[in-house]
């Protein structure tokens, strides 16, 4: 039989290699002119430059992660506050292919209003039924009171006969994490070190494996921080649990062994992706000046809280998957998968379920641990990562000249950078240059509502002092929640959402495109605007808008339209009472229209936020 590859051509064997420098060519014929690096080079919020074309890396070597081939570990939260429930939920999560639990306690970094009691009761109940020594992964996800937690899960190890090397236990100790977010720590770092270092070695003693002590990166993610921001709190960290498990006697090259990281996985796969490769880089270094040969650290991975929303939750689903594949692919070693309902209360059976499936489904349906590192020699996310590296070796060099981690975080050095970095993130939300898909874009204020469970948020007692100002945990897209939160307050109490009338000028193909984006903008706020055909005269557009009962109007047409009706139009609306915005940019009509009354202008990428506030302040009024 012949082989039908024999007849096979190359595609576009026939035609010349390209070049950049066509490439280049081509592109300036479109830009007519304007600068490449403005319209074409993208910035990260670390000033990171991400450009628009990349070629392949020519002898990139993967870098070394999971053991080939070898999958995730499919982590599931045990976070109900009663014992009994979690332990229910943490024995379904089991049988149904979680792998491994993060258990998590009350007042931790990713409780996120949830969490376990850190009592041996509390402990023992949750996991009772699970074989500690089955090959299940426990990762522990402390609070303020983490020694207990410690002491009680080795107690509980012991009570059932079960050999401490034959589980797989992550403690998490981290009281540095804790001090950060919380704001508050009983004890200095000084006095903090020989309580971390008698925990873990008592624990080793004991024949447990580790790793003991957690750097978390998500007290930087969660509070807005940037990648690099992140990249080096959780190396300056890192070092300073290595500090000071040396300083209690154990060789380095045991005590990097007793070190684990967590990140958190975001919704910008390549930056997410470049980010935990070059946590793994930035290591190595570490091991290096360690004279340390590199040995792979566990890195764990959890999908981001920032990027969280109340507001048409079925969006968290995709968010997750693609937090999910970022973070897999970068190379996690285990992924926890926030349920998509979390923003909205403790998650029921079902949103804990789709969380669990989206980790197997791409990996036992997408295969995507078959491969190791598979970013490897793509040019750019090889040049992100080296470029991460360099900024987070930078920051993280900065840290320890203010003498380290717990100083840095003492004198507000780590916070101000970080703050700086969250105004960014929450003005290019505020302007929707970053959006959130169902909450600042394409709204649904018909929504159906999602179920949680009722379960009150856990508190705990405040801290008893303040050592340095905490790292907040915030999701961006709170401030639009708020304005929708006041729609339906109004709804519920007036029967009637807040409104705005489309004054829309000329014919639908003027004015449909302003009339969508003005419609779709201001549901973004809670304010229903009703949509119409346009209007045959002016006195019909008048009369409609006083039928409509609203207040405010917004005009909305092409810019040909606006130069000949605008402002007649104004004049008009004015005259019957209306306040008058209008949807586009003014250009060389703004004084003109301001003079008319037309008193604000929505246009893409103004501040969507402060001109939904206030025209909820002025439909209020």
């Amino acid at each position: 039989m012949p082989d039908p590859s024999a007849n096979d051509l190359p595609l576009a064997a026939e035609f010349p290699a390209a070049t950049r420098e066509q490439w280049r060519r081509l592109v300036a014929d479109v830009l007519k002119g304007a600068p490449f690096d403005k319209r074409l080079v993208a910035k990260t919020y670390d000033g990171l430059t991400i450009e628009p074309l990349y070629g392949r890396r020519a002898q990139a070597r993967p870098i070394a992660s999971r053991a080939p081939a070898a999958p995730w570990s499919v982590m599931q939260r045990v976070d109900h506050p009663d014992p009994g429930a979690a332990n229910a939920e943490a024995l379904h999560d089991l049988e149904n292919g979680a792998t491994g639990l993060s258990v998590i306690f009350a007042g931790a970094t990713g409780a996120y209003g949830y969490g376990l009691a850190a009592s041996e009761a509390a402990i023992a109940r949750a996991l009772e039924g699970i074989h500690l020594d089955a090959g299940i992964a426990l990762d522990l996800d402390l609070g303020p009171h983490m020694q207990e937690a410690g002491r009680a899960l080795a107690a509980l190890v012991e009570r059932r006969g079960v050999v401490p090397a034959a589980t797989h236990i992550r403690f998490g100790f981290d009281p540095i994490g804790a001090a950060a977010v919380g704001g508050a720590s009983p004890l200095p770092w000084s006095g903090l070190v020989p309580i971390l270092n008698a925990a873990i070695s008592d624990l080793a003693a004991q024949g447990f494996r580790g790793p003991f002590a957690a750097v978390d990166g998500r007290a930087i993610h969660n509070a807005g921080g940037s990648e690099a921001q992140e990249l080096a709190y959780a190396l300056a960290v890192a070092v300073a649990y290595l500090r000071a498990l040396e300083a209690g006697g154990i060789a380095l090259d045991a005590a990097r062994n007793m070190i684990h990281f967590r990140l958190a996985a975001d919704v910008d796969q390549f930056l997410t992706i470049a980010k935990f490769r070059a946590l793994r880089m930035l290591w190595a270094r570490v091991e290096d000046a360690c004279k340390l040969a590199p040995a792979p650290p566990l890195v764990t991975a959890e999908t981001a809280w920032r990027m969280m929303t109340k507001r048409d939750p079925y969006v968290n689903m995709l968010r997750a998957t693609i937090a999910v594949v970022a973070a897999g692919l970068g190379g996690a070693d285990a992924i926890t998968v926030l349920p998509f309902t979390m923003a909205l209360g403790l998650p029921e059976r079902s949103a804990r379920r789709i969380a669990r499936n989206t980790q197997l489904v791409l990996l036992e349906e997408s295969n995507l641990a078959r491969v190791t590192d598979p970013a490897a020699g793509a040019g750019g996310v090889e040049d992100m990562t080296e470029q991460l590296c360099r900024a987070a070796w930078t920051q993280f060099q900065e840290i320890e000249r203010a003498g380290g981690a717990w100083a840095a975080l003492e004198q507000g050095m780590i916070q101000q950078k970080v703050a700086a970095v969250r105004a960014e993130r929450q003005a290019a939300v505020a302007r929707r240059k970053d959006a959130f898909t169902g909450t600042s874009d394409f709204p649904d204020l018909a929504e159906t509502p999602v179920s949680v469970l009722d379960v009150a948020p856990v508190t705990l007692p405040p801290p008893s002092a303040l050592a340095f100002e905490p790292l907040p945990r915030i999701r961006l897209a709170e401030p639009f929640e708020a304005l929708r939160d006041a729609s339906d307050r109004m709804c519920a109490r007036t029967g009637t959402r807040p409104k705005i009338f489309l004054a829309n000028l000329g014919t639908p193909a003027d004015f449909t495109a302003r009339a969508t984006f003005a419609k779709n903008f201001f549901a973004a706020g809670g304010i229903e605007a009703a949509g119409n055909d346009g209007f045959a005269t002016r006195d019909a557009m008048i009369e409609a808008f006083k039928a409509s009962g609203a207040k405010l109007a917004c005009l909305c047409s092409s810019e040909e339209v606006y130069a000949r009706e605008a402002l007649a139009a104004t004049h008009a609306l004015r005259r019957a009472g209306a306040l008058v915005w209008l949807a586009g940019r003014p250009g060389a009509l703004e004084s003109e229209l301001t003079q008319a009354g037309v008193s604000a202008f929505v246009f893409a990428g103004c501040d969507a936020l402060a001109a939904l506030g206030a025209a909820q302040g002025l439909i209020a009024s």
